[in-house]
């Protein structure tokens, strides 16, 4: 991978930069998401809350989409051609920790928005979508701390 250069920077550290920062944003977004912005959903019921699911859906989608495949990307790409420094094991895990967060998105979060966007208002819904959220939470966090780590240990 060190053959190749994005203006003159080395296509390695691109991959890096670019999984660093996908992981550090997504990260910091996670925890406000489960701090603050899942819990209040509980907050919402009645007619409206089948409104806020739809649009909450509508709009975090733009948000979060680009730096998740940004950091699938990157961590494929690190685990195929892992730096100097990393190692083979790490970068698999680092590809591991992504798959985990994939999954719990796509088995987990998902099916519990649906069930929001469609039935409204449900405790039991809002309760498993923070309980659930937790796995990529701590994931993430994972994710950011191993992402630096490689940053700063690559090369």
């Amino acid at each position: 991978m060190t053959d190749h250069a994005i203006a003159g920077v080395p296509l390695e550290d691109v991959i890096l930069v670019a999984q660093a920062v996908a992981s550090a944003a997504m990260c910091g977004l996670i925890w406000f998401v489960q701090g603050v912005h899942y819990p209040m959903f509980a907050a919402i019921a009645g007619d409206r809350s089948r409104d806020y699911a739809l649009e909450n859906q509508r709009r975090t989608t733009p948000v979060v989409v680009p730096f998740m495949l940004v950091e699938l990307v990157a961590a494929a790409a690190i685990a195929c051609w892992p730096p100097a420094g990393v190692g083979r094991g790490i970068a698999l895990a680092g590809l591991a920790l992504v798959a985990v967060i994939w999954l719990s998105t796509f088995l987990v979060q998902v099916p519990l928005h649906a069930r929001l966007a469609g039935d409204g208002h449900s405790p039991a819904a809002v309760a498993a979508l923070v309980r659930g959220n937790w796995i990529r939470t701590v994931a993430w966090t994972a994710r950011a701390v191993l992402a630096a780590w490689m940053l700063r240990v690559a090369g």
